[in-house]
């Protein structure tokens, strides 16, 4: 990433030859620091407000983040029969955490952060992210996710989030077989994992290797969401889920849309246009278990 002398942030992505800019506003840096893991920055963009970006990626922005944590949390939550206890590995800006706990029927919504730092940050600088940190059914653990679940009890959640970063550094592990294979323990019957997956037209092979990896760990379906957010490479992206003996192209629809809680993209019709796996991804991952 690099900032201009017009003070524009712009993040190429090298792999899609392209690049993203947003422009600073007046605030332009706000806060930047090395932590144990990775180096946050949080800048002011004017249009779409506060960003923050670690190690150089586009995390998130105050304008456009509802698009993701809709989708990482509603689609999940709405083809589970009766999610309960959900797990949230990463997470840190807690915007996923908020949109779980809107569900009344969840129980115990856990978030396992290695980095505090990204909620202590998101607390200061994205408060409206955080308006259910306070919730008694919400856990925080900072630690390491992927051993947290290597440790969990057998069947002990109804739907896993994986709300990581890409799958480079701390969070490659969370994009592997053996990863998936306790996840799959973790869950009970019925359950649910549904990760972040990159851009499909950029990280295609990303995308791939999850189906692979989420199949060869046991799961029986597997399947892409697709939808938009303009501050990440390409602008188009993606979540894929993989179930424990349940049909992910089918939700609770009327509960879905009888939702007693507000929400600004995900509704039961885009719920079920998400699910459309375009042709030539179709093609892509006719070779896949489960795809």
């Amino acid at each position: 990433m690099h900032i201009d002398q017009d003070h524009w942030f712009t993040e190429p992505c090298e792999e899609g030859g392209s690049a993203f800019s947003l422009r600073l506003g007046p605030g332009r840096k706000l806060h930047e620091e090395q932590t144990p893991y990775q180096r946050i920055a949080i800048y002011d963009t004017g249009y779409y407000g506060n960003l923050m970006v670690i190690d150089g990626f586009i995390m998130l922005s105050a304008r456009d983040n509802f698009l993701y944590h809709e989708m990482m949390a509603h689609p999940a939550l709405f083809t589970h029969a009766a999610p309960r206890r959900v797990l949230i590995i990463g997470g840190g800006d807690c915007g996923t955490l908020r949109e779980v706990l809107k569900h009344p029927d969840v129980e115990l919504a856990e978030q396992v952060e290695i980095d505090e730092r990204v909620t202590r940050l998101a607390e200061q600088y994205f408060p409206e992210l955080c308006t259910a940190n306070d919730d008694p059914r919400a856990r925080f653990h900072f630690t390491d996710g992927i051993r947290w679940v290597q440790e969990a009890a057998a069947g002990s959640y109804d739907v896993i989030i994986v709300d990581s970063t890409d799958p480079i550094g701390p969070a490659e592990g969370l994009f592997q077989e053996p990863f998936y294979r306790d996840c799959l323990r973790a869950l009970g019957p019925g359950g649910i994992i549904v990760q972040q997956s990159e851009s499909p037209l950029y990280h295609q092979d990303i995308i791939q290797g999850m189906h692979r990896a989420m199949a060869g760990a046991g799961f029986d379906t597997v399947h892409t969401l697709y939808f938009p957010q303009p501050v990440y490479p390409s602008g188009w992206w993606s979540a894929t889920l993989a179930g424990k003996g349940v049909d992910l192209c089918s939700f609770r629809r009327e509960d879905a849309a009888a939702r007693p809680f507000e929400t600004f993209y995900y509704n039961e019709d885009v719920h079920a246009g998400a699910l459309a796996t375009p042709p030539f991804m179709a093609r892509l991952l006719s070779s896949q278990a489960g795809g």
